[in-house]
């Protein structure tokens, strides 16, 4: 028993000594432990470098003498000498109490060089890249610059560009980065395909979009050129346009644009899902904030039971009652739309709720992204300032005139919170564009004082010095015509929405065989928005017309002299002398000048001045200024002269047009416009050129100046004119539309008449009201160079005395 007891006690020992000893073991390795991993660091030796100072590398490594420093604290004071960019390898050890960090230092660049670019230039390419001058030399940004680089060349059309980047060593530690270009082919669009569209044709929605087919005139025009944004864009185009048309369920299901490497080509297939077209149903306006009255604001509604739905009126409405809301006095009140769609009966109810809104205002706007458009260009657009109740729905009209400024590629609004719950930041978003264009154009024109050749050289820019003002200078030269022209337009004059600027003109015409003309000018004109489609103009305007050859004289149109005589009867080279009241020179048969007295005797009174004052009132809801489709234009205006100068008289002109789009399917375009005028004198008479001179201006088939009053047979003028145009263009059938060409067929009637002419009145007919028609087609294309357009036009109804021509060719205009 005893026994038993000692040997449980010995192994209750020993058992006892060994948890001791293990328990030791493990306090002295836990003692131990941290002097493994981490160790005080009395000294940082920097070693490798040659142009970065080494204490610059120790506080970059934020790691101080006398600190207890891990591994972990090592690696992350490698990684912050790596995000320096100034080494290309970086090294750090530990041995004893010091921390040794060895670096290799990135080579610096000397010259960024460009081997190979011809299409785009070395200053566009610069500001594409990373890689600088003086600058550390980074392998991982070199080759992101590649990817830069074969963007660029993306963008313009040349998706096969090479690029390839090496260096070159240079003196004291540099190196010479060298780009090399293969620029390649461009990359054309080669086919352009719509899946699923069965309300429009592929030709039709071709021409909603940006991106064209290759064709003969793509290296002018450069619109074929693949751009992944631009179709984006693109798509949300055909959205708009869809949901403009009624087709509220519309989506784009993809796509997809496949490059054939083999042959350089895009091509780009496009599937939609147009769904059901939706007319309205009710419309209603029910508002909760007192005070106002729902049925009081139908007027202000875009919106019209059983109308195609259409998602740009219900924008329009929108804006339309939020401002009027706004002006009775609710800044906070908010407005917005409630559809409820019918799908049995194709219909959308549309509810106007105006609600009481939050109380928020405008803490800033935030303009980011221009480089060349000053701000205040930018903030001026909106109805909006700092300080002021913030609307959304104002805030979207404001990018709208930014968009339509045509400053910016894109135009991004969005909002963020303010320093306070009821304080919001507006951030507008740009992506500049280019806003200067030169352009050199041609062509021929039948009609005018420019008949002939004609050529204009210009220069435009839209945004000049960034301050949002409109400059061009032109130059026009035709076979016996010159004309020179300056125009400047600052759209904000004194910061307000008032578009203030100035015209200066010279125009040198010898196309007469009896005289020369040369008009020189200039005006001062000042609009201002009434409404977003009314504008009221006023203007001072100055001219002064001479007549004659180089040195001011006149020459007979039969025998190439000069006219006038002196007592003797002997020739001089006198411009007006001695004419009779008929208006023939002494001791000649022939006419003084021409075969009109009239025009004589105001060829007599050159030089001639016309100071005068004019006004207009311009509405104006076309959908696209260019190429209208829908909406009305209407203009109408006086001008006194009388202000200084010769001329005296008041002139009252108007004119209007109206279009419409006759067949969606088939992109048929319908037009009709009208126009008058009147001049009175204010004086005793009223010069012969102060009269309206009319032809194929109003109506189609009869020549330049080709009807009204004559004497003689010579255009003497109207004081009264009036015309009416229907017309209708369509696509040509079989013909590609990215060629440009559209057809026209027309009808036209009007008439000049009335004579208020001091002088001879003998020879002169077509002083009563004679109406003149005529019916014809027309070829309209849209080229590089600009609208282009060639009549056939057949007089219907004419005078005997009337001058016609059947054929006209010269640029197009639409209103």
């Amino acid at each position: 028993m005893q026994a038993g007891s000692k040997l449980l006690n010995a192994l209750s020992a020993a058992a006892l000594s060994s948890t001791v000893l293990a328990a030791s073991v493990i306090t002295l390795e836990l003692g131990t432990m941290p002097q493994a991993f981490a160790a005080v660091v009395t000294r940082i030796e920097v070693r490798g470098n040659q142009r970065v100072d080494a204490e610059t590398v120790r506080n970059v490594t934020q790691i101080r003498s006398g600190q207890n420093v891990s591994d972990a604290d090592v690696d992350a004071a490698v990684t912050r000498l790596f995000a320096t960019g100034l080494f290309s390898d970086v090294r750090a050890r530990q041995a004893g109490g010091a921390l040794i960090i060895e670096v290799d230092e990135n080579q610096i660049v000397g010259e960024v060089i460009f081997q190979g670019n011809n299409k785009i230039k070395n200053e566009q390419l610069s500001a594409a890249v990373q890689t600088a001058t003086r600058e550390p030399y980074n392998a991982t940004t070199a080759q992101a610059d590649v990817d830069a680089i074969r963007a660029a060349y993306t963008r313009i059309g040349r998706s096969d560009a090479a690029v390839s980047v090496r260096t070159v060593p240079a003196e004291g530690n540099r190196v010479n980065v060298v780009f090399d270009i293969q620029e390649g082919d461009r990359t054309r669009v080669e086919s352009i395909n719509f899946v699923g569209n069965n309300a429009f044709g592929d030709s039709r929605l071709k021409e909603v979009i940006t991106l064209r087919e290759s064709g003969l005139f793509s290296f002018l025009q450069r619109n074929d050129i693949y751009d992944e944004d631009r179709l984006r864009a693109d798509e949300e185009a055909l959205r708009r346009f869809y949901f403009n048309r009624g087709y509220a369920d519309f989506r784009i299901v993809s796509s997809v644009a496949e490059l054939d490497e083999t042959k350089n080509q895009y091509f780009i297939t496009i599937t939609v899902d147009e769904g059901e077209r939706y007319v309205y149903g009710n419309i209603n306006i029910d508002s909760t904030v007192p005070g106002i009255d729902g049925e009081t604001l139908r007027g202000d509604l875009k919106t019209k039971p059983g109308d195609v739905y259409s998602a740009e009126q219900v924008e329009d409405s929108l804006l339309d009652l939020t401002n009027a809301v706004a002006n009775r006095g609710y800044a906070f009140a908010q407005v917005t739309p409630r559809g409820d769609r019918d799908f049995a009966n194709n219909t959308i109810s549309i509810d106007y709720v105006i609600d009481q809104g939050p109380r928020a205002y405008v803490e800033r706007i935030e303009v980011r992204g221009n480089t060349k458009t000053r701000d205040y260009v930018i903030r001026r657009e909106f109805d909006v300032s700092e300080g002021d109740a913030f609307n959304q729905v104002l805030v979207q009209r404001a990018k709208k005139r930014l968009e339509s400024l045509r400053f910016f590629k894109t135009v991004n609004v969005s909002t963020a919170p303010g320093s306070q719950p009821d304080r919001v930041v507006v951030i507008v978003q740009v992506d500049e564009q280019s806003t200067g264009e030169f352009s050199v154009g041609g062509g021929y024109t039948t009609g005018g004082e420019n008949a002939g050749p004609v050529a204009e050289v210009s220069i435009t820019e839209r945004n000049f010095l960034g301050r949002g003002q409109f400059v061009k200078v032109s130059a026009g030269f035709g076979e016996d015509t010159r004309s020179y022209n300056l125009s400047f337009t600052e759209p904000y004059f004194l910061g307000r929405r008032l578009a203030a600027g100035f015209d200066i003109y010279r125009t040198e015409n010898s196309s007469s065989t009896a005289y020369d003309i040369t008009r020189t000018g200039g005006s001062l004109r000042l609009a201002a928005p009434i409404t977003e489609d009314l504008t009221a103009q006023v203007a001072y305007n100055y001219k002064e017309e001479t007549f004659g050859d180089k040195d001011g004289r006149l020459t007979n149109p039969f025998t190439g002299q000069f006219y006038g005589f002196d007592a003797t009867g002997m020739p001089i080279a006198s411009t007006c002398a001695n004419p009779t009241a008929s208006g023939f020179a002494p001791g000649l048969a022939a006419p003084l000048y021409t075969q009109s007295p009239i025009i004589n005797q105001a060829i007599c009174d050159s030089p001639y001045t016309t100071s005068s004052v004019s006004y207009a009132l311009t509405y104006n809801t076309l959908d696209n200024q260019q190429d209208p489709r829908d909406g009305v234009f209407g203009q109408v205006g006086q001008e006194v002269a009388g202000l200084g100068g010769d001329a005296q008289f008041l002139r009252t002109t108007a004119r209007g047009s109206w279009f419409s789009l006759l067949s969606e399917e088939y992109d048929v375009i319908g037009q009709v416009s009208g126009g008058g005028g009147n001049v009175t004198s204010l004086g005793d008479d009223l010069r012969v050129f102060d009269n309206f001179f009319k032809g194929q201006d109003i109506v189609r088939g009869f020549k330049y100046q080709g009807l009204g009053p004559r004497q003689n047979g010579v255009a003497i003028g109207g004081t009264n004119y009036v015309n009416a145009t229907a017309e209708a263009t369509f696509p040509l059938p079989l013909v590609s539309r990215d060629f440009g060409f559209r057809g026209a067929a027309f009808a036209d009637a009007g008439s000049l008449w009335g004579v208020d002419n001091v002088g001879d009145q003998l020879g002169i007919q077509g002083d009563d009201f004679a109406l003149r028609a005529s019916a014809g087609v027309g070829l309209i294309w849209a080229s590089p160079f600009g609208p282009l357009r060639v009549n056939y036009a057949v007089p219907l109804a004419k005078e005997d005395y009337d001058r016609t021509q059947e054929f006209s060719f010269g640029f197009s205009s639409r209103f």
